[in-house]
């Protein structure tokens, strides 16, 4: 998930929804708490349908959650059950982090090397299932103007107040609004649900939808990723930063400890401490490494041996429809294994497709889209089938249990499918050092599942592995003390077998997102380290399906929540 994305996805509102008998159970000043948010918005939908995004709107949001954090303060804890206090934790989190936002003014920066304010348009190009989403769509895009003027209009005074991204993250980032600058509106990526309309429709409202649809590309969404291409060609990127790190923004140490709180969910650690645990990692990794290179019985060094994987020829697709089929290969057989190791699984399939052209070139190797628990669309694990000679195959297991299952789809499905007892703005809620967290540690699972068929794809699972410890050295290396772009370049590429184009892709999306790349490892161990308790504490009573039931059962938490979840499990099993 973006770094703009996971700001604006987080509503104040908080939908309880739950029947009349569980309500009366509740503590009436929390219950009442819940019913004032629900319906809270900020904006109206009708009026705004890509949403509200003006420096007014983020003041406002600021200032209620501000209120909203006083009344939680004064609410009598000790009659909550543990789903209501883990409510009351999680929206304080929250809250809190609306405030920060605005403190920190993060709306002036909505851009990232892979996405930005303009890219995210793109998520709302979804096949049609009824005439009520092609209307839907089309108020979406009538909007894109207004849209378009409240993010310039962020971002003018983010350059006047040096609240902006490096210049050195854009290399390639015209093909961002490039690649939707159509000479003929069928080729416009925006125009594509409209190729194949539902069944349901009459011959007289298909002929007026594509009338329409038509002069909408022509005339709005074409024109506007033109002024989107002239801002940032004119004005953005000749104004723009020099410099790389938070540290270099205004108040920039403040904010990047900031973000290390939030993406690890914890104010204990600094970035001098990160930068360590990394460091640590790091070694035992390459460690580890060192033995697969030495019983393959390569002749030459680490490098030379990152050299061989980076190309040789066997280690990549030879199309784009060879990594598909593979990737979709990994992913069945990975869904064989979770009954085995795990008591509840989602009822929401997904599938495997590849990464949108539009977008392709500066997208990471691979990434899950969700849908919500009504949409009829599946989740998508995808793939990038760019510059196949990036995109080696020997990472392919790692990195599709990561994003499907049983790691992303798994755990974002499950948090979807919640009960009733969770309020909806948990459902809705997502946390880096938890779901990045999960996703890595499903790596580590995917040991368990032999989905790692030879020594160098044991090989790939180290290197992502060791990838997320570099994450931990480079991200406070840039952000807390002062590394330049190659020394980041040299770091990646001498510790992990990350190909080049990945290593340089990486290295921007790390300068352009302060602390986010923390969550992956730090969340990951605190699993691993959970885990190894448990086992040893509990012994032969330890049963690795509960012990996911436990980490999955109340969907995302923070990693203190986690902790306190597990050690009350260790105490019931271990009193059995």
């Amino acid at each position: 998930m973006n770094y703009f994305k996971c700001y604006t996805l987080i509503l104040l509102c908080v939908i309880y929804s739950c029947n009349k008998k569980k309500v009366a159970n509740h503590p009436e000043s929390l219950q009442a708490l819940i019913n004032s948010n629900q319906d809270h918005k900020g904006y109206d939908e009708e009026t705004y349908p890509l949403g509200l995004f003006t420096k007014n709107y983020y003041k406002a949001e600021a200032e209620y959650a501000e209120s909203k954090l006083d009344e939680l303060s004064k609410i009598e804890v000790s009659g909550l059950n543990e789903t209501e206090q883990i409510s009351l934790d999680l929206l304080k989190f929250i809250l809190q982090d609306k405030i920060d936002y605005y403190t920190f003014e993060c709306y002036l920066n909505p851009l990232l090397s892979d996405a930005g304010f303009h890219v995210d348009l793109t998520y709302n190009v979804k096949p049609f299932a009824n005439y009520e989403q092609i209307k839907e769509y089309l108020n979406k895009l009538r909007a894109i103007p207004e849209f378009v003027n409240q993010h310039i209009t962020n971002l003018r005074e983010g350059l006047e107040k040096g609240v902006s991204q490096s210049l050195v993250i854009f290399k390639g980032y015209e093909s961002s609004y490039n690649d939707h600058i159509v000479d003929n509106y069928e080729d416009s990526f925006y125009y594509s649900p409209f190729k194949n309309l539902p069944e349901n429709l009459t011959i007289a409202q298909k002929d007026s939808v594509l009338l329409v649809a038509k002069g909408t590309i022509e005339t709005v969404v074409t024109p506007q990723f033109k002024r989107i291409k002239n801002f940032f060609e004119t004005e953005y990127l000749p104004k723009t930063r020099i410099s790389l790190g938070a540290l270099n923004l205004p108040n920039g140490r403040a904010f990047y400890q900031n973000r290390i709180n939030f993406y690890t969910t914890s104010t204990t650690y600094t970035a001098d401490a990160i930068h360590q645990i990394g460091l640590t990692e790091v070694a035992r990794i390459k460690a580890e490494m060192q033995k697969i290179i030495n019983a393959l019985n390569f002749k030459g060094s680490f490098a030379d041996f990152l050299q061989f994987l980076r190309t040789d020829p066997q280690f990549y697709a030879k199309s784009p429809k060879q990594l598909l089929v593979i990737a979709r290969d990994i992913a069945k057989r990975a869904d064989a294994q979770l009954p085995k190791f795990f008591k509840t699984l989602p009822r929401k399939p997904y599938g495997v497709a590849p990464v949108p052209d539009a977008i392709a070139p500066k997208y990471t190797g691979g990434r899950y889209v969700g849908t919500s628990k009504n949409s009829t669309e599946p989740g998508y694990y995808w793939v990038n089938t760019y510059d196949l000679p990036s995109r080696p195959l020997y990472t392919l297991p790692a990195l599709t249990v990561h994003e499907a299952v049983p790691g992303h789809h798994l755990q974002g499905s499950l948090n979807n499918e919640l009960g009733d007892s969770i309020p909806q703005f948990r459902k809705d809620l997502y946390l880096s050092a938890y779901g990045e967290g999960w996703g890595l540690y499903s790596e580590f699972l995917a040991e368990d599942m032999a989905l790692y068929t030879t020594p160098y794809e044991q090989f790939g699972k180290l290197t992502y592995e060791m990838w997320r410890a570099c994450r931990l050295v480079v991200d406070t290396g840039i952000h807390a003390k002062g590394w330049t772009r190659q020394q980041v370049v040299d770091y990646l590429a001498s510790n992990t077998a990350l190909s080049i184009h990945e290593v340089n892709t990486e290295t921007d999306r790390y300068i352009s997102w302060p602390g986010q790349a923390l969550s992956y490892k730090i969340g990951e161990l605190k699993i691993r380290e959970l885990r190894k308790k448990a086992k040893e504490i509990l012994g032969a009573k330890f049963d690795i399906r509960e012990f996911h039931e436990i980490i999955l059962e109340q969907g995302t938490v923070t990693l203190a929540i986690l902790e306190k979840r597990i050690h009350k499990y260790i105490d019931e099993v271990k009193n059995e």
